[in-house]
């Protein structure tokens, strides 16, 4: 029977692809998840939308549409709680970002700026690029290898080097 429903469904293109027992079940298995009551009809809207694009795409109806529908529902519910722990480490990323940290005296923290920035223009442009794309852009190694289209111990071979001649630097100039 539900297949004939979902058959209907692509053939005609009307109708709700759920009935109203399947959207009580997509709307448990999302609660049951964990998502919010207030994102509840997104969620069922979700897998409306995936059942039909399923269908428009010439894809055989699933076999059981309240199984799949669930199973869908279930991915949602993960891909929420995915979003929602990204925002979170975002926010705190962001607020400590605003905290001022304790630093030394303003005249010494201009002095560090300073050497560190001269330090900088001194290095080969491809170690000056991997240092202020990690440690300026906060990008992962991995990132960078794939931004620049190099390999990661490429990446880890100028960073090092970068790192060593800016600590040279530093304490030739006695700033460290």
């Amino acid at each position: 029977m539900l297949r004939r429903k979902a058959r209907r469904v692509q053939e005609d293109g009307r109708g709700d692809p759920l009935d109203p027992a399947q959207e009580r079940r997509v709307r448990a298995v999302l609660a049951l998840g964990g998502v919010p009551q207030a994102d509840l009809l997104d969620g069922v809207q979700q897998v409306r939308l995936r059942l039909l694009e399923r269908t428009a795409n010439g894809h055989e109806a699933p076999r059981d549409v309240s199984a799949w529908a669930a199973v869908v529902a279930s991915n949602l519910a993960m891909d929420w709680h995915r979003a929602k722990r990204r925002q979170e480490r975002l926010g705190e990323r962001l607020a400590s970002l605003r905290q001022p940290v304790a630093h030394p005296s303003g005249e010494e923290t201009s002095l560090l700026s300073l050497a560190v920035a001269r330090g900088l223009d001194d290095l080969p442009d491809p170690q000056r690029q991997v240092v202020v794309l990690r440690f300026y852009a906060d990008l992962p190694v991995r990132g960078i290898a794939e931004e620049l289209g190099i390999p990661e111990g490429t990446v880890k071979s100028r960073l090092h080097m970068a790192v060593r001649a800016l600590r040279a630097r530093l304490h030739e100039d006695e700033v460290v």
